[in-house]
Formats: structure tokens, C-alpha cells, sequence
């Protein structure tokens, strides 16, 4: 829930910069244009990975361990899910970027790319925080509208390393599970849960 926004932030952003750059004319420059872009990428990169890691860090501490009833959310869906709930977002976050290319090339498209550097360190930080505790970081999906550390979210549940199909931080495991595999430890209710 942390890297599929990133991957898609990532490359919308560089592809909506590379098209800014191509404006023939526009207000300040191509050379200042790709300077501010820079600098924007890196100051979005350093905001959105401070943003917030305090609730990250307070709700990965006091996660519970997740039952028997809790079934995982295979990533695929997760990533499905987030397209389908984003996707006019994207495309609004393109045209503005797009059309800021005429005062400044390629300035708005490198702030997109550089806010999804800032999410794909984010889950990186978060991928080494679930290899040191040796499990990974689960979410319910109604509690993660607002993002998985929203106000919202009441609670992570955590696994072992190996359930579900995600990698620690979000990425795609090697070796897939049985479909529909249950999460182990013992529960009492059935919930879904995506993983952070």
C-alpha cells in the first residue's frame, strides 16, 4: 500500500516530465525549468519519507499478531484496488504537470517522480524495519482509505516473513503461496488484510 502508489507517482512523473521538457516555448526556460524540477524532486523525495513515519513507527510497534481467520489480500489486488480508487488523480496530477510545463519544463512532472521516490523510500524503510522483526506488516483495507498510517487505521497485524505473496517493503515474493492460503496463529474472526 506504500510502493504500488510510489511505482506509479514514480513514472508518471518521469514520463510527464519528459514531455514538459519537450515545450518548445514556455515562461522561464528549459534550463531553469529542469534546475527547479531538480530541486523540487528532491525536496518532494525528502517530505513525503519524513511525513508521518512517527505513525508508521507507533503503529508497526503496537501491531498485533494476526489470526487464523485473517486472510491475506493478495498484492495483485491490493495494486488493482489503488489503481481503480487513483487513477483520475493520476491523470489530474499529469495534466497539471503537463500544463505547468509551459511556465517551467519538466518542474511539475519531476515533483510527481520525486513525491513517489519519497513513497518507494518510505517502503524501503519499512521492508527493513519487517526483515529485522522477521515479519511482515498487514493492514485492513477499509482502514486504509486515508493510507495505511490514516487516521483511520487502528492497528497493523503482522505475519511471519513467508505468509502471503508479498516481500518485505512491498515488493513481489518469489515464490508464490497457495492462493487463499490462511495467515497462521489462532483468531476469531474472518478479515482482510493488505499488506502495508
Amino acid at each position: 500500500m506504500v510502493r504500488v502508489p510510489a511505482v506509479w507517482m514514480w513514472w508518471t512523473g518521469l514520463v510527464t516530465a519528459a514531455l514538459g521538457a519537450a515545450v518548445p516555448v514556455s515562461l522561464l526556460g528549459r534550463r531553469i525549468g529542469l534546475l527547479a524540477g531538480a530541486a523540487l524532486l528532491l525536496l518532494a523525495a525528502v517530505a513525503v519519507f519524513a511525513a508521518r513515519r512517527g505513525r508508521y513507527r507507533e503503529l508497526a510497534d503496537g501491531a498485533a499478531r494476526a489470526g487464523r481467520r485473517d486472510f491475506l489480500q493478495d498484492r495483485a489486488v491490493t495494486a488493482r484496488v489503488w489503481r481503480r480508487g487513483h487513477r483520475w488523480w493520476l491523470w489530474a496530477a499529469a495534466a497539471a504537470a503537463l500544463g505547468s510545463s509551459f511556465a517551467a519544463p519538466a518542474a511539475g512532472g519531476m515533483l510527481l517522480a520525486g513525491a513517489g521516490a519519497g513513497l518507494w523510500a518510505k517502503a524501503v524503510w519499512l521492508g527493513r524495519w519487517e526483515r529485522r522483526h522477521e515479519a511482515l506488516l498487514w493492514v485492513r483495507p477499509e482502514w486504509a482509505r486515508r493510507g495505511p498510517a490514516g487516521k483511520d487505521t487502528r492497528g497493523y497485524r503482522t505475519t511471519g516473513i513467508a505468509a502471503g505473496d508479498a516481500a518485505p517493503g512491498g515488493g513481489k515474493r518469489k515464490v508464490l503461496p497457495a492462493a487463499g492460503h490462511p495467515a497462521p496463529a489462532a483468531g476469531t474472526r474472518k478479515r482482510t488484510a493488505a499488506a502495508a
